[in-house]
Formats: structure tokens, C-alpha cells, sequence
């Protein structure tokens, strides 16, 4: 059966196997999620599963959303998150996901919101080569290259890298492995790096390549 969860980046650290090698991981808080809301054929052509993350105050809710969740007669959470299973028959609504869903040596795909870099140019942004800096290159050694000429093609080719906003993207990283898992603490280490700030949500599910 096809896994999943939501949880929180913590933040990097290092952790060492059997031969002594060090291993870089993510350290991520993965759930305790509970399964708001079950999608079926049968009433949304579609079957899914909706898990809710993190704690909400009553306050922060509004109504339509209190009554979803009174509906479910769950508790309140403040990240919702559906994913597509292949076979959701086994789980139910108030079923509770925790960290030992996933073992140590499963291979995960893991998304989450980039960390925001602003306006950045073509070179920050698309890895442009600078022009050099000598005999009178200036003041374009920093600038996106040829725009396209006048006669031939008259135009922008679609695809130009061009300055604008960079980051704050939603990213998916592929085939992590888990090194470690904490039911305890409800903590997951994965091998490598992931997107987003410390503190960042992110959505685990089994890799689709692995």
C-alpha cells in the first residue's frame, strides 16, 4: 500500500553508520496526522485520502471549516493536505498516521515551498555566464544576452531566462532515502537535503521511481 504524510522541517544534521561514514539527513516532524476526510469513486469519481496536520485554535477556524471537521469529528488542524492513493479501503476517517508509517531504508519522494530569493537576476536565477569585466564589456556584463534580432526572428523566443522572481516555488525532491525513524519524537531523517525554510511544511509520500 502507497504511504504518506505531512510534517515539518526541523532542520540538518549528521548521523553515522556502521563503517563510521558520515550520512548529511533532514530531520523532518512527521505527523501525527489524522484522516479527515476519504474521497471514493463512487461520490467524487476519484479515490484520495485528506489528512489534516498540526494543531489549530477554534479562533482561527471559520465556520465552513469547523463544521468539515466536526463532520469528522476530529480536532482541528491547521495544514490539509489530500493525496491519491492506488487502494485507500484500508485506512478510515479518524485513523491517525505517525511516523513509523515509513522504515528505515524506504525511498520517498518529498515536496515542499522553496525558500523565497526575491528579484533575482538572469545570472542568480537561470546560471548565466557573465560577460568579462574588460575593454569596454560594460555596463551589460550582468545582463540576460541578446533579446532576439530585429529582422530575423523579430521576436523573444518563448523559454528566454529572464530576470524576476525567484524561489517560493513548490519543489519535489526524489528518491531520499530514510535513514532513521523516531516513533517516540515522531521524527524522520532523510538522507540529502530538502526544499523549504526551518519550519517549512512538506509532504512525504513512496517514490514514484524507486
Amino acid at each position: 500500500m502507497q504511504k504518506c504524510i505531512v510534517g515539518k522541517k526541523i532542520g540538518m544534521t549528521q548521523l553515522f553508520d556502521e563503517k563510521g561514514k558520515v550520512i548529511p539527513v533532514t530531520v523532518i516532524e512527521a505527523g501525527p496526522c489524522v484522516v479527515v476526510q476519504k474521497k471514493t469513486i463512487e461520490n467524487d469519481g476519484y479515490e484520495a485520502v485528506q489528512i489534516g496536520f498540526g494543531d489549530k485554535s477554534e479562533k482561527n477556524a471559520n465556520k465552513p471549516m469547523k463544521g468539515h471537521f466536526a463532520k469528522a469529528d476530529v480536532a482541528l488542524k491547521r495544514v490539509l493536505r489530500e493525496f491519491r492513493l492506488d487502494d485507500c479501503s484500508s485506512i478510515n476517517v479518524g485513523d491517525i498516521i505517525k511516523a513509523d508509517t515509513f522504515a528505515v531504508g524506504d525511498a520517498v519522494d518529498v515536496c515542499g515551498t522553496s525558500k523565497g530569493k526575491g528579484f533575482a537576476g538572469s545570472i542568480k536565477r537561470h546560471g548565466y555566464s557573465r560577460l568579462k569585466e574588460t575593454h569596454g564589456t560594460g555596463p551589460v556584463h550582468r545582463h540576460a544576452g541578446s533579446m532576439g534580432a530585429n529582422s530575423t526572428p523579430s521576436k523573444v523566443y518563448k523559454g528566454k531566462g529572464l530576470p524576476g522572481h525567484m524561489g517560493a516555488e513548490r519543489v519535489t525532491v526524489q528518491n531520499l532515502d530514510v535513514v532513521k525513524v523516531d516513533v517516540e519524537n515522531n521524527l524522520i531523517a532523510l538522507r540529502g537535503a530538502i526544499p523549504g525554510p526551518k519550519g517549512g511544511v512538506v509532504f512525504i509520500t513512496d517514490s514514484v521511481k524507486a
